[in-house]
C-alpha cells in the first residue's frame, strides 16, 4: 500500500511562516510523502519565509498579478488546484487560517471530495465584516473542514458552536514553532541610526484592509504625537507593499528622523527586531501571538480581534485606531513600570512549540482510519 499523500497549499507570507514548521514535520515523517504547492497571491515574501526555512515548492500556481482583486485570487486557485489535484491526487490536503488562498484551497479540495485539515481553526470576532474578508473565509472553510486543528481551548470552543462536521482537536499555535525555531538562530537586528540599547523601539505593523483611509491616517498621526512626546523611543515600521497603505504612512510619518519606515523584514529580521524591540503596535494577528513568547506587550490597532486569548491573558491590548487612545495606551507602559512589567511577564496562551507533531500524528490517525475504513 502506497504512502498517503498530504498536499499542503499556502499562498500568503504569514501561512508560509506557520505552515514551515508543519511541512518540515511532514517530511521527517518517513509513512507520508508531502507535496507543497504555492498559490502565488504573495511572491517575494513567501519566497523569503520558505528559503529561511530551508523549504522548496513542488508546484506554483503563480497568480500574483498587479492590484489582483479577492475574485482573481479564488478563481484562478480554484482552475489551478483542480488540475493540480487531478494530476497529483492528494490523500489531505492542509490550508491555513483566514486567507482567501485557504479558502479557495479548502473548497478546491471539497469540490474534488479530499478531505481537509484546517490549521488555526476556529477564530472568530463573530462580525463578517471586521476583519474582512478572514472573518467570512474562516467560517466557510470550518464547513468543508474534516480536521479542525484549534490553537486554543476557546477557538476549539467556537468550532464545535459553528456545528462543524469531523473532529476538534486542540493542538496550539504553529506559529509558537516557528518563532521558536527561528529565535535560535536569528542574528541581532541592524540598521543605521536605530539603537535598541539607547532607545525605546516601537516595532509596528499595519496592512489590514479595515484600517484603510481614515483609520489608517488616525494611526500615523498617533505613531508621530508619541515619538514626539517621547525623545528617547524610536518607531520601527516594516511598511506593506500596497501603495494604499505605503503611501499615507510615508506622507505622515517619513520626515521625522525616528521613525525608520523600511521594507518588510525577513521572517528572522522581525524576530531579531521583536526580540530588541519595547512594545509591539499592530493589526496584525501573528505578532498578537508571537510576542508574548519574547515578553513584548502588545497594542492591538483593531477594533475587534479573533485572539481575545491574549487580551484575556493580559499579554495583548485592544485599543483600536484612534490616535488618542494610542498615546493614552503606549504612554502608560511608557511611563508605569509595573503596567508594563504585568504585559511582558503574562502566560502566553498561544502554545508550547509542539503544535506541528500533534498535527502530524492527528493527521497519521485520521488517515490510517481511513484506509482501514476502505479495505476489503
Amino acid at each position: 500500500m502506497s504512502k498517503p499523500l498530504v498536499t499542503i497549499v499556502l499562498g500568503t507570507r504569514p501561512e508560509a511562516i506557520k505552515l514551515a514548521p508543519v511541512i518540515r514535520a511532514f517530511q521527517r515523517a518517513e509513512d507520508f510523502r508531502t507535496r507543497v504547492v504555492l498559490t502565488g497571491q504573495h511572491r517575494e515574501m513567501v519566497s523569503q519565509v520558505m528559503a529561511l526555512f530551508g523549504l522548496t515548492a513542488d508546484h506554483d500556481l503563480d497568480l500574483m498579478v498587479p492590484k489582483q482583486t479577492l475574485t482573481h485570487i479564488t478563481c484562478g486557485a480554484l482552475q489551478g488546484l483542480q488540475q493540480e489535484f487531478a494530476s497529483h491526487r492528494p490523500d489531505l490536503v492542509l490550508v491555513q487560517g483566514d486567507t482567501t488562498t485557504a479558502f479557495a484551497s479548502a473548497l478546491a479540495a471539497f469540490y474534488e471530495q479530499i478531505p481537509v485539515g484546517h490549521v488555526e481553526a476556529g477564530l472568530r470576532t463573530d462580525n463578517l465584516l471586521d476583519p474582512f474578508p478572514e472573518e467570512a473565509n474562516r467560517r466557510l472553510i470550518s464547513q468543508v473542514t474534516q480536521l479542525h486543528f484549534a490553537p486554543t481551548p476557546l477557538s476549539a470552543a467556537n468550532c464545535r458552536a459553528s456545528g462543524v462536521v469531523g473532529t476538534v482537536l486542540m493542538t496550539g499555535n504553529t506559529v509558537i514553532d516557528a518563532l521558536l525555531l527561528m529565535a535560535e538562530q536569528a542574528p541581532p537586528y541592524q540598521l543605521p541610526g536605530l539603537d535598541f540599547e539607547r532607545q525605546r523601539v516601537i516595532l509596528a505593523t499595519v496592512h489590514r484592509r479595515e484600517n484603510w483611509g481614515e483609520r489608517l491616517q488616525e494611526i500615523g498621526r498617533g505613531f508621530r504625537e508619541l515619538l514626539d512626546r517621547y525623545p528617547d523611543t524610536a518607531l520601527l515600521l516594516p511598511m506593506h507593499r500596497n501603495p494604499t497603505v505605503r503611501e499615507p504612512l510615508q506622507a505622515l510619518l517619513g520626515d521625522h528622523p525616528r521613525a525608520f519606515l523600511v521594507e518588510p523584514l525577513d521572517y528572522d529580521q522581525l524576530v531579531a527586531a521583536m526580540r530588541g524591540a519595547t512594545l509591539v503596535m499592530s493589526d496584525s494577528g501573528g505578532l498578537q501571538e508571537e510576542a508574548p513568547s519574547l515578553g513584548k506587550p502588545v497594542l492591538v490597532l483593531r477594533r475587534t480581534t479573533e485572539r481575545p486569548e491574549a487580551v484575556e491573558a493580559g499579554t495583548a491590548r485592544l485599543i483600536g485606531t484612534d490616535s488618542a487612545d494610542m498615546v493614552a495606551e503606549a504612554s502608560r507602559l511608557l511611563d508605569n513600570p509595573e503596567a508594563y512589567e504585568a504585559m511582558a511577564r503574562a502566560h502566553n496562551p498561544f502554545g508550547d512549540g509542539q503544535a506541528s507533531g500533534r498535527i502530524v500524528e492527528a493527521a497519521r490517525s485520521f488517515l490510517v482510519s481511513a484506509q482501514q475504513a476502505t479495505s476489503p
